[in-house]
């Protein structure tokens, strides 16, 4: 292991998280989508608030106490599965960054650095609602989990008398590592990325007044930038305001830029996907079978599903993914596309103002991004 560079270990640091992160982004995201599908197909849209109906108990049909626990289920009604399926998503999708952070902990300071590799991940999403989240998504799971880890494996490394040595890897290094942890992130990264979370929606907002183009360019850099992240958050947020904002009425820009929103989050996982079928001596065999998942993770508006690759290589991939969401959304600007939902991905295509110019925005950007990340990677390579 001396042999191997700094470079390779923080590498194979990411790949341990990003590994056992997979299986929830796939099932996670493959059930949302399979939510919004059947919610469609029951109930349709909202056109009132632009919404597909399948995360409210009341509007699906599905019974509820007080609390808004489920009381009952009807095997025969569709909206009573679209309701259900939807929220076995986002449980499953819920956990994805903690386990990100969690594993890139336990690759560090194996078993140590679970417990505050894994707090630092939920305090990355406020994981059920805490109120000490950063919100700083993926970016702030991978800066936790590498805090976390470290700063178990110092905790390892004490010299401590041998009375205490037995209980210091299940009760003492997990106890100061994850205070050490939970601080930094609570701390060191909250207030930093909040403010330029908030800055991102003032400047987004003036963006607004000066040309729907520069905004479609703009939010498609915004949403490729950390697929998920606070910053993807913000576009995302800006756009979904922007459909409350407009109500019922026929149209309106806010439509465009919802429709530039989806567009925009859709072309990074499709098109490394894609990538991934061009030029496969590029990836490796898990990335291959990472794309797979990514097709449709990208057709259903999952982000996420570009995270994996953008973890690995991030100094080439998230530049070309950058490139081809800006190409996308300058296109769903020019083609003047309007969505009234706010979510579901190529379900909702037909709530989509022009949907085959919409389809060619996002196919002329899958290809774009596609390409870029193989100029990207060919860069210095040996193959």
């Amino acid at each position: 292991m001396s042999n191997v560079s700094t470079g390779t270990r923080i590498r194979q640091w990411l790949m341990t998280g990003v590994s056992h992160m997979i299986p929830f982004v796939a099932a996670g995201g493959i059930l949302i989508a399979l939510g919004f599908l059947f919610g469609t197909m029951a109930m349709g849209s909202d056109p009132a608030t632009g919404g597909i109906r399948v995360y409210d108990a009341a509007l699906a049909g599905v019974p509820v106490d007080k609390d808004g626990h489920i009381t009952g289920f009807n095997l025969l009604s569709l909206g009573n599965w679209a309701f259900i399926i939807f929220w076995l998503g986002k449980a499953a999708f819920a956990f994805f960054v903690p386990v990100l952070a969690g594993y890139i902990a336990y690759a560090i300071a194996d078993r140590p650095g679970l417990a505050p590799g894994f707090v630092a991940g939920a305090l990355a999403t406020g994981l059920d609602g805490n109120p000490l989240g950063t919100g700083t998504g993926f970016l702030g799971a991978i800066l936790g989990g590498f805090v976390a880890g470290f700063a178990a494996l110092w905790i390892s490394r004490w010299p401590v008398a041998n009375w205490i040595k037995p209980i210091m890897p299940v009760v003492v290094n997990p106890l100061l590592s994850t205070l050490i942890a939970g601080f930094a992130m609570v701390i060191v990264l909250k207030t930093p990325i909040s403010a330029a979370a908030n800055g991102l929606t003032t400047w987004l907002t003036g963006l607004s007044t000066a040309g729907v183009v520069v905004v479609g360019i703009v939010i498609g850099l915004m949403m490729a930038f950390d697929m998920g992240g606070p910053v993807n958050k913000v576009a995302y947020t800006f756009g979904v305001t922007g459909l409350a904002a407009a109500g019922a009425v026929a149209s309106a820009p806010q439509f465009v830029i919802m429709a530039i929103v989806m567009a925009t989050g859709m072309t990074p996982p499709l098109g490394l996907a894609l990538a991934t079928v061009l030029r496969k001596n590029q990836f490796s065999d898990s990335e291959r079978e990472n794309g797979k998942a990514a097709w449709l993770l990208g057709a259903s508006f999952i982000s996420e599903g570009a995270i994996p690759f953008a973890a690995a290589d991030p100094i080439r991939v998230i530049p070309s993914i950058m490139i081809g969401s800006g190409v996308t959304g300058a296109l769903v600007a020019i083609f003047g596309n309007e969505l009234r939902a706010p979510h579901g991905g190529i379900f909702v295509f037909p709530l989509v103002s022009s949907p085959l110019t919409y389809i060619l925005a996002i196919a002329i950007g899958t290809v774009v991004t596609a390409l870029a990340v193989i100029v990207a990677k060919g860069i210095g390579s040996k193959n």
